[in-house]
């Protein structure tokens, strides 16, 4: 009994030595191999870079075009007056963000599934935090539809207000889609960076390109934190500092993953070009 015990002592300190052996030919990169991906998790990454792709446009008119063309900084006559002149499209910037955030639950959903095999625990988080994100954005566009209700002057219970004062309400609304989108961008800023991670530790992507994602992460969410803080820094940090970042992250990475999609089981992407070259020489 007493050799049959030392005897697997002995197989097993010669199993750990060759397994050890192999981290260190791998450069230490076999800690954290592709394990097989199954095809629910292909479908769910192609979903993610069509998610990425779709949601970019329409944000963009949105938050840049609409927004950018009808509101007037300290100014809530001509704002109002924008507005209404341009009802339709004011109308439709709301629903173009109504568009993105329902695609926002689809990005979110499907992220969870390609990436919980690398830690359920961390991507069930990253989930919770993209739809508190995704419910504040929502609530947002209340104020929108406030502000415009308030404009139209369409109900009984306005008329005792004076047009001046309407328009500042309308003002003091649009205000806070301003707000409440900066909350929103903190919990998607810890959504994306979490995700970001976890496409770093998974190597279904470049470590590069999922680097890049949550640097860009965390700049967002961490600017979006600050203003809260000290509203002052708005008028210095511009929004391309924070938003050029994360806008290209997700750009690549919806061409990467419909282009590209996630590598061979068993093989990380920067394996597969090393052995290429490797090949090539």
């Amino acid at each position: 009994m007493g050799a049959a015990f030392y005897y697997q002592i002995w197989v097993y300190a010669a199993d750990l030595r060759h397994n050890t052996c192999r981290r260190h030919r791998d450069g230490g990169e076999s800690g954290m191999t592709i394990s097989t991906i199954d095809e629910s998790q292909r479908k769910a990454a192609t979903v993610v870079g069509f998610s990425y792709l779709f949601a970019l446009p329409p944000a963009i008119f949105a938050e840049f075009y609409v927004l950018g063309r009808l509101i007037v900084n300290n100014n809530a006559v001509d704002t109002a007056r924008n507005i209404m002149a341009h009802e339709r499209l004011f109308r439709l910037g709301t629903a173009s963000n109504l568009t993105v955030f329902a695609i926002d639950i689809v990005l979110i959903t499907a992220l969870y599934v390609v990436l919980k095999p690398v830690n359920r625990n961390l991507a069930l988080l990253a989930a919770f935090w993209g739809l508190i994100e995704t419910a504040i954005f929502v609530v947002t566009l209340l104020s929108d539809l406030e502000a415009l209700r308030l404009l139209s002057g369409g109900a009984d219970y306005l008329r005792v207000f004076e047009p001046d004062r309407l328009q500042a309400l309308a003002r003091l609304s649009i205000s806070a889609h301003g707000a409440g989108y900066g909350m929103g961008l903190v919990f998607a800023g810890l959504r994306s960076t979490l995700f970001c991670y976890l496409w770093f530790k998974s190597r279904y992507i470049p470590r590069a390109l999922a680097a890049w994602g949550m640097f860009a992460s965390f700049l967002m969410g961490a600017c979006a934190f600050s203003f809260i803080i000290f509203p002052e820094l708005t008028k210095v940090v511009a929004v391309e500092i924070y938003g050029a970042p994360i806008f290209f992250f997700e750009l690549t990475m919806g061409f990467w993953l419909l282009l590209k999609g996630l590598p061979p089981s068993g093989a990380a992407p920067d394996r597969v070009s090393g052995s290429a070259q490797a090949g090539a020489v």
